[in-house]
């Protein structure tokens, strides 16, 4: 007896992601075919990446719209992104994009994470310029564990480059990919068909940075023999900036005008966001949620610290599936590179909360801290933000990682809402007024 699967065409064999992405963008009629698409991916900085290249299209006098796991952008009106997905379902983004093409918007940056990718939601969505920032192993319980589905997922951004340039004001746009080439996997996502090829860095790189200097605030840089600042703390940010740069000059857009992009990005949400309510420390928010992420957060909080400054790291580790592994690089990198370490909730989904905080508890206690005196384990989160402000003192840094901009936490129960970056500023206007 024949299987009836074995009856089906391979024409009709659709993944169900596929179709409803198409079938999405069909209803609000292709929307994304009508603007220039600028579509970033990698493990980390797709959020800054993409607020970085918002930015330079803004100055340089595009519409410009944004897709992103922070916030979406609908030229100089913005809006919090509240599905806790950097990319949410098809007919969401359709709807978006939909809404920007009727604002008369004219190029749209769109965060794109390889799980999104892997269940079709990009599709429907010709790209002009693709952007890889980096690759690490993270994410992968969604890709079976396996680092090459996960690299292979990223590529999909690659693989759906327009089949011809679009036109931006009467002018073609080169189908391109922007890499860095200071990654190791870049070489494999720049074999994909494009017009142009554009690599960037601080070791290597068409475009490199050189020169870079901390400032009083964010840090300066130089490429393509121009000087260039960004207001963001952090000299990883470099990396976050650079596509921004190649991409305002893939669009013609004047030097004068990149630089006034790059440096009037004041704040990304929920991205080395700093919470000032006049305290006498330093304070910010920071999604943080994976060993790289951690040690950069550390390593720019090291940049700015004083001579007698203590640095206080708040974080903790997901349930849900997600990969353990993570625990120890991310346990380690806290207990030797913070004077104090806070252990907390961060979204637990189905998993116990406690044991989770417990886990990561003992493992920054392998690493060299010591309960209740450089170590503390607070299943509260609300309650652990207090702690972290109460050990601050003077020209001390607080970094406050793991829910970034997100609008909610998800457990057992379900999502519940929580503004990490309100419940902060509520947090110390009481600890000034006390």
């Amino acid at each position: 007896m024949h299987s009836f699967k074995k009856k089906i065409p391979d024409y009709i064999k659709i993944p169900g992601h596929f179709l409803r992405s198409h079938v999405a963008a069909l209803i609000y009629q292709f929307p994304a075919k009508k603007m220039i698409i600028v579509g970033v991916t990698g493990t980390k900085g797709k959020t800054s990446t993409a607020n970085f290249v918002w930015s330079v299209l803004h100055a340089g006098g595009y519409k410009t719209g944004l897709i992103s796991t922070a916030i979406f952008r609908f030229g100089s009106d913005e809006e919090i992104n509240p599905y806790h997905m950097t990319m949410p379902d098809a007919f969401i983004i359709q709807k978006n994009l939909k809404r920007m093409q009727e604002k008369g918007i004219e190029i749209v940056v769109i965060e794109m994470t390889s799980e999104g990718m892997k269940q079709y939601r990009h599709a429907g969505i010709p790209i002009d310029i693709a952007i890889f920032t980096n690759l690490s192993p993270e994410h992968l319980p969604s890709h079976k564990n396996n680092f090459e589905l996960y690299k292979k997922a990223k590529a999909k951004l690659f693989q759906a480059l327009s089949k011809k340039p679009k036109k931006l004001r009467g002018i073609s746009v080169p189908r391109s990919i922007i890499a860095n080439s200071d990654n190791d996997h870049a070489k494999y996502y720049l074999q994909f068909e494009a017009d142009k090829k554009i690599t960037y860095g601080i070791d290597s790189g068409d475009i490199r940075a050189t020169e870079i200097k901390n400032e009083t605030i964010g840090v300066s840089f130089t490429a393509i023999n121009e000087t260039f600042k960004i207001s963001i703390f952090g000299a990883f940010n470099i990396y976050n900036a650079l596509p921004a740069l190649i991409v305002g000059t893939l669009v013609h857009i004047p030097t004068e005008n990149i630089r006034k992009g790059l440096v009037s990005l004041a704040v990304i949400p929920g991205r080395m966001e700093e919470i000032n309510e006049g305290q006498d420390f330093t304070l910010f928010v920071d999604y943080a949620h994976e060993p790289v992420s951690i040690g950069a957060v550390l390593s720019a909080a090291e940049e700015m610290k004083r001579e007698n400054s203590k640095i206080i790291i708040l974080f903790g580790a997901e349930g849900g599936g997600r990969d353990t592994r993570k625990r120890m690089p991310m346990a380690e990198l806290s207990a030797q590179r913070a004077d104090y370490v806070i252990v907390t909730d961060v979204d637990p989904y189905d998993d116990n909360p406690q044991t989770i905080i417990d886990d990561v508890a003992t493992m920054v206690e392998l690493a060299g801290k010591t309960p209740n005196k450089n170590l503390f384990a607070i299943l509260d989160r609300k309650e652990a933000i207090e702690k972290a402000l109460s050990l601050a003192k003077k020209d001390d840094i607080v970094l406050i990682t793991g829910k970034g901009a997100e609008q909610s936490m998800i457990t057992n129960h379900g999502a519940i809402p929580w503004n990490e970056r309100e419940i902060v500023r509520t947090l110390l206007k009481n600890k000034l007024k006390n």
